[in-house]
């Protein structure tokens, strides 16, 4: 493991693998360094591969008050570390802050790569509640930890609520205590894209803007909502390309993933 200090002076822990050009990976909500380990490894026979916990995750740092900026400052923390120039690769909710990190550091971002970001933009899914995210912080706030891993639970993933006791009593479940002050991060990247309603037109021009090589992928068997996401995105990005992996869904498959993360990174076409 390793650090790098972030521009607001938080430590952002992470761990390089491999050799050859720089890719970035960037976990979504609850995600730490090690659920990308089986991915990263595959990644770094052809990559330097930086795999980081984000802002308040295992052994990164964490300064209040939170702000997106601040994470996207974070990885051209790694950026830089990388050399000035990197790959992106982002799932679900960090698949959206992958996104806002490229359009704020398009000089450094050489390419992007987008698995199912969350976007609810009609009705195939029920919205995330208006007040989610307050919600979370009020649970935050008086110590109630596994209260907002269910708010996460019932309200983002939509389990039903019967399906969280027996969830309650795997080693799992404490990790998730541990980093649920983090869910309100995600719930702040992801705004208002899952509210049921078209992307507004800040969101559009800032997306539209980004011109490096994207790649947007969505998984057969996910729910209707991430392929019109995913759709949505290749129509306003200039430079996108969609994949639709067979046979997987929103927990991807790292053996799934990983050769066509190498086919795009590595063409030099793209």
């Amino acid at each position: 493991m390793q650090k790098v200090i972030s521009k607001d002076g938080t430590p952002i822990s992470y761990d390089p693998l491999g050799k050859g050009p720089a890719v970035i990976l960037v976990s979504g909500a609850m995600g730490v360094r090690a659920h990308f380990i089986p991915l990263a490894e595959l990644l770094s026979k052809h990559f330097t591969v930086f795999n980081y916990d984000r802002r308040g995750r295992g052994d990164s740092g964490d300064t209040l008050p939170y702000a997106v900026e601040r994470e996207i400052e974070d990885i051209e923390a790694l950026i830089n570390q990388a050399g000035g120039s990197a790959g992106v690769y982002g799932i679900s909710s960090g698949a959206i802050l992958a996104l806002e990190a490229a359009s704020q550091l398009s000089a450094s971002v050489n390419k992007l790569a987008l698995y199912e970001p969350p976007f609810i933009l009609d009705d195939s899914r029920p919205p995330l509640p208006q007040d989610y995210v307050a919600q979370l912080n009020r649970a935050i706030a008086a110590g109630r930890r596994s209260e907002a891993v269910e708010i996460f639970m019932t309200r983002a993933i939509l389990l039903p609520a019967e399906y969280l006791e027996p969830m309650r009593n795997d080693p799992s479940w404490a990790e998730m205590e541990q980093i649920a002050h983090t869910i309100a991060y995600d719930g702040t990247i992801v705004g208002d894209t899952m509210s049921g309603k078209p992307l507004s037109p800040e969101l559009v021009k800032r997306i539209a803007a980004v011109t490096m090589p994207t790649l947007v992928m969505d998984g057969e068997m996910s729910e209707a909502f991430f392929h019109h996401a995913a759709q949505a995105l290749v129509d306003i990005l200039p430079n996108a390309e969609r994949r639709t992996l067979s046979g997987q869904e929103h927990g991807v498959a790292p053996e799934a993933l990983a050769p066509v993360l190498v086919e795009f990174f590595l063409n030099k076409e793209r």
